[in-house]
């Protein structure tokens, strides 16, 4: 592929040529350099970036995570069409022996390649904060239950999000830590001082920055002041116009540095289809305008969002950088889930996981492992 803006590492080159063979990227050539052999693709006046990872999904096309393996694999489908072409699924709060049945099936996805592990969003999270969870299902996050849905897992098991307040929440999070499986503090009532104990037990995500957790107070700061001022903690945003006003997607960019933001869809059933009547594992879900919520109490229960929205949005709503753009939601969350080696950026001997937009950032075209997946659109 030649002539595109090409979002590298070190920056955006027009002009360059990335060389793909088979599955990996052969090369990456940004100046004069030999015809390359084989079939050239003229991507001129197009932007060329790495395929999106996504830390947090529910489901799309209609389908959960929650369901079935012919169901997970509709909702990954879904999602690698709309440029996310790593995806770690996320559960919803269930009764522990669901989740770990759940958590057995999707770790077979994982093993085969479809996924990037599993992210148990609940039970141990707080009722005052618990957003679309079943509050009837939610329990203490005690380090013995936590260690069976790793267990579950099979070592698939990539991040837990946990109000870490609760009765066992520190020793949950010290479990998590020493068994590689990243805490995230989310759906919380947490203090700042308490927050502030969490990250220095090893948590190191938040888990939709500002969402289901207590308002930045001038005070009482809360979760938001700690998660934002320490440098360890990556933190998630829904960037979809609905979860977060303009100037809180501003203000986390500014305090925690394009190096430590991750856009996330925190997507639902209804994501890349349309409004309508869905289930949030066991809840009911009304979508209106592609605005998921609650059937009872009217909460907000997720989103429609997919990530190439996400990065639209971001460059020309949002006013960010390209290459920030890039960074939250290819670079940073790759780095996060360790598989930076292979995905997140376009380098020789990586992935060939690329996302082409035209001029106005909408999509035309997404390869996943050398194989077009959505093909090229240059008309």
């Amino acid at each position: 592929m030649a002539g595109a803006h090409v979002v590298l590492p070190t920056g955006t080159v027009t002009g360059a040529r990335v060389t793909v063979d088979g599955a990996r990227i052969a090369a990456v050539t940004t100046g004069p350099g030999d015809a390359p052999e084989g079939e050239v693709l003229d991507v001129g006046g197009h932007w060329l970036v790495p395929g999106f990872v996504d830390l947090h999904n529910h489901g799309g096309g209609g389908a959960s995570f929650s369901g079935s393996a012919e169901e997970a694999l509709k909702a990954i489908r879904t999602h690698r069409r709309h440029g996310t072409t790593t995806l770690v699924a996320s559960t919803v709060t269930d009764t522990l022996d669901v989740l770990a049945r759940q958590a057995g099936l999707l770790s077979e996805l994982a093993e085969q390649g479809d996924l990037a592990g599993i992210h148990f969003e609940g039970p141990f999270i707080s009722p005052c904060r618990k957003g679309a969870h079943s509050e009837a299902l939610l329990r203490h996050p005690d380090p013995a239950d936590v260690r069976a849905l790793i267990d579950a897992a099979r070592g698939r098991a990539r991040m837990v999000t946990l109000a870490t307040e609760l009765p066992g929440g520190l020793d949950a999070v010290r479990l998590l830590a020493e068994h590689g499986v990243i805490a995230a503090v989310g759906h919380t009532d947490a203090t700042y001082e308490q927050t502030v104990e969490a990250i220095e037990a090893g948590a190191t995500v938040a888990t939709h920055l500002f969402n289901a957790m207590p308002v930045l107070g001038h005070r009482a700061p809360g979760p938001i002041a700690a998660l934002l001022e320490d440098e360890r903690v990556t933190v998630e945003l829904i960037n979809d116009g609905v979860h977060l006003h303009p100037a809180a997607l501003e203000l986390a960019f500014r305090h925690a540095g394009p190096g430590r933001v991750a856009f996330i869809t925190d997507a639902m059933d209804a994501a890349g289809t349309g409004d309508g009547h869905y289930m949030l594992g066991p809840l009911e879900v009304e979508v209106s305008d592609g605005v998921a919520r609650l059937v009872e109490g009217g909460s907000i229960a997720g989103s429609t969002l997919t990530q190439d929205r996400a990065f639209k949005r971001a460059v020309t709503v949002d006013r960010i950088p390209v290459q920030d753009v890039v960074a939250a939601l290819s670079a940073n969350p790759a780095r996060l889930l360790g598989v930076d080696d292979r995905v997140g950026s376009l380098e020789p001997g990586k992935d060939a996981d690329l996302v082409l937009l035209d001029e106005n950032f909408d999509l035309k075209g997404v390869m996943r492992r050398g194989g077009w997946v959505v093909p090229p659109q240059l008309g």
